[in-house]
């Protein structure tokens, strides 16, 4: 732990108090994908790939899958392997895998931001059964980004002792 716990700790991001329509409130909640980046920034190697956890998981792993679940989701791109969308491989970088994640977030806004009607479906690889729609995509996101953002925030606060969003 760190010496001066202190210096470690930031403010406290709260939720967003957006909203002149639907989709600009569910989307006042990107600051969840800022805070999940924001733990993963600056952890040196081996700790950002080290699991914190007996089931392995880490930070970089994290991050790593959020990009992949936001490519599937909002850009139709297909995961043959989940748990593998878990696991960095010896290639990955934290630099690498920020400017992944980043740009696939900005992707994905774009497609958001083109979407007329939320209840329209959002894109995704051929499945069996009705896309959802992307009124139900966003709200599945920010559910998934917000649980593993709790994630990262506990195996931030093992490796450096650093809390905040």
């Amino acid at each position: 732990m760190p010496e001066n716990r202190a210096q470690r700790s930031r403010a406290d991001t709260t939720p967003p108090r957006t909203g002149a329509d639907e989709k600009t409130t569910l989307r006042g909640f990107d600051y969840l994908r800022n805070a999940v980046a924001d733990k993963v920034a600056g952890v040196p190697e081996p700790q950002v790939r080290t699991g914190g956890v007996l089931s392995g998981t880490n930070l970089l792993g994290l991050l790593k899958h959020l990009a992949f679940v936001e490519r599937f989701y909002f850009l139709g791109e297909d995961v043959g392997d989940w748990p593998a969308t878990m696991r960095p491989s010896a290639e990955d970088t934290v630099e690498g895998v920020l400017a992944d994640y980043r740009k696939t977030v900005e992707r994905a806004n774009q497609v958001i931001d083109a979407c007329p009607d939320l209840a329209l479906p959002a894109p995704r690889p051929p499945r069996p059964g009705p896309a959802p729609s992307m009124r139900w995509v966003l709200v599945h996101m920010i559910e998934e980004t917000g649980r593993h953002a709790g994630h990262a925030d506990i195996l931030r606060e093992q490796i450096d002792g650093s809390t905040g969003r």
